[in-house]
Parts: structure tokens; C-alpha cells; sequence
């Protein structure tokens, strides 16, 4: 197990790296409490549109009006530690990462061997609510080799302190639907636009993406040769080169992305 998963000294390092950069959180509405690292670092970027600053204004559909309102639903969803089905995605989270260990409880040490920063995973969903689990969730089943792959950090050199999967995976949550200006009622950004097309076809075109943008990340993390400081870096990298496989005239659903095939290295 890294480092980074196992103390919490070198967790709270981690988290202090955004800290120290203020101007990064200025204006972020979704930091809340201790957490407030969680989608801080995307703060800066947040109006930036692809495309020259251009804003793109399309007529969607009905059906892909509809689909999109059902995702800004999903993200609309807070994580409630006190509600069951909350509580049984936790643990099934849990046997998806670890089959063979039995979860203690849902307050344990154990959750910082999946990267939670705490005792509490509860405490780290505070930055983006219940669909940064569902996430996780869709892609411990759907694609459970690049999961494991990414949680056990199988690939690759890696650094001597990494970044902890699940509070990671919060933050790709939170940079797509920045990215995506889905907290505005119609996507004015090209990728956005675009990714509404591709949701309209797939309603779960939001959680492969999500899949992708992990896989792509830790992939820009290795190439980086990054480590826990690096960490804001990366992000930004991997959200550049998703704004940009997204705005390809010759993507028209979510597998033609080129990043992909990131999913089955």
C-alpha cells in the first residue's frame, strides 16, 4: 500500500497543497467545511470555454432536455450518511474494491486504504454529493480491471507518495460537470453541447466518461511523473485534453473519445 493511502500526516499534506494557493478557491460556491480542497482546484477555470472563449448556443432536442435535466438531478443529490441506500452504496463500494476483506464498519480505519482522508468517507462528499459514489460505483462494475488497476496503482512508475483514489475520484466528478457547465440550465461550451448529443443516445454517457477521465488522469499522472503536489496539475492537463477529445468533429458518442481505449490498457 502507498504511502499517501496509509498515513495520515502525508494525507493532510495532500490536502494543504490547494490551500496554499488562494486565489484558486475564489468564487467556488461547492467548498464546504475541512473539505473545501475538494473541486477548490477548478475554480480558476470554471468560465473558461473551449473554443476562444466562444459560447455555442444549441436547440437541443426534448429527449436530450430531458436527459439532461435528469443528470442535473443526479448532481442535485447530497450524500446523506443517515439514508440506507446511501449507506448500502457505501459498502458495496467496499466489496467491489476488496472482495476479500470484510468491512469493520462504515466509520473504520479501513476506508483509507480505498484513499478516503478519514475514518468517515461521509465527511469527503461533502465537495460534490451522492453522484461522485455513483460514480465510483459504475466504474468498479463496469470496468473492474481499470478500476483495480487505478486503486492498487498497478501500472506504471509510480511516485513514493500517490494520490488516494476515492477523494481523487470525487474531484473527477466535480471537474466534469464544471467542465461540462452542467450547473447552468443549457451547456454553452462546446464540449458541453456535444456531450449533451452523446447523453441524449446514452443515458450513461456521464459515468463512462467519468471512467474515462480517471483512467486518462492517472495516465497524465504518470507521464508527469507526478506526485501528491503535482496533483492540481494534472487535473487541469487531463481537462484540457477531455475539452478537447470532446469538441473532435468525428466523436459523436462517448466510446469514440480516443482516450477510451485508456479503459482496457
Amino acid at each position: 500500500m502507498f504511502q499517501v493511502l496509509c498515513k495520515r500526516g502525508i494525507l493532510m499534506q495532500f490536502t494543504c497543497c490547494v490551500f496554499l494557493q488562494p486565489e484558486l478557491t475564489e468564487n467556488t460556491n461547492a467548498m464546504v467545511g475541512p473539505r473545501a480542497w475538494i473541486g477548490g482546484i477548478f475554480s480558476r477555470s470554471t468560465n473558461r470555454r473551449f473554443g476562444s472563449g466562444r459560447f455555442f448556443y444549441y436547440n437541443f432536442s426534448p429527449h436530450q432536455e430531458e436527459s439532461l435535466r435528469n443528470l442535473q438531478e443526479r448532481i442535485g443529490v447530497p450524500f446523506d450518511e443517515t439514508c440506507f441506500n446511501h449507506q448500502q452504496a457505501l459498502r458495496a463500494l467496499w466489496d467491489l474494491s476488496f472482495p476479500n476483506v470484510k468491512l469493520k464498519g462504515l466509520i473504520s480505519d479501513q476506508w483509507k486504504d480505498m484513499g478516503w482522508q478519514g475514518v468517515n468517507p461521509a465527511t469527503d462528499f461533502r465537495g460534490c454529493g451522492f453522484i461522485s459514489l455513483e460514480n465510483l460505483l459504475f466504474f468498479a462494475r463496469t470496468y473492474p480491471a481499470s478500476f483495480h488497476r487505478l486503486l492498487f496503482k498497478q501500472t506504471g512508475e509510480r511516485a513514493k507518495w500517490e494520490y488516494p483514489f476515492a477523494v481523487a475520484g470525487i474531484n473527477v466528478s466535480f471537474m466534469l460537470i464544471q467542465m461540462l457547465d452542467l450547473y447552468s440550465a443549457k451547456p454553452k461550451c462546446l464540449p458541453g453541447v456535444n456531450f449533451i448529443k452523446m447523453l441524449g443516445e446514452d443515458k450513461e454517457a456521464f459515468d463512462v466518461l467519468y471512467c474515462i477521465a480517471f483512467a486518462m488522469m492517472d495516465a497524465q499522472w504518470l507521464a508527469m511523473h507526478a506526485s501528491y503536489m503535482d496533483f492540481n496539475e494534472v487535473l487541469r492537463v487531463t481537462r484540457i485534453q477531455l475539452e478537447r477529445e470532446l469538441s473532435l468533429e468525428d466523436v459523436h458518442k462517448i466510446q469514440d473519445l480516443p482516450a477510451f481505449n485508456l479503459l482496457f490498457h
